[in-house]
């Protein structure tokens, strides 16, 4: 039987694709460090980016609430002309 050879080629690049990768990681972590340490300290317990958004329900944006007033308004015209042609069926 023939035995293969070595792989040792592909061990090899498999291996400095691995310490490539170990380094890219460190570069990563250590920009990261370097980055939060850079950054403005925060004053108080609060986060900037959500201070002003309130729990519970939010109000309506603007257009929506347009929208369901319209709908309002069209369904209280339907329920007035079914009113009338109720009154005038019973006259």
């Amino acid at each position: 039987m023939a035995q293969r050879g070595r792989p040792t080629l592909q061990k090899r690049q498999k291996e400095r694709a691995r310490v490539e990768r170990q380094k890219d990681r460190m570069a990563r972590k250590e920009a990261a460090k370097e980055r939060r340490a850079n950054a403005p300290v925060r004053t108080g317990d609060s986060d900037p980016d959500i201070d002003d958004i309130t729990p519970g329900p939010q109000p309506m944006p603007d257009w929506q609430a347009e929208v369901f007033a319209e709908a309002e308004a069209e369904a209280d015209d339907k329920e007035k002309e079914q009113k009338e042609q109720g009154d005038l069926r019973d006259a």
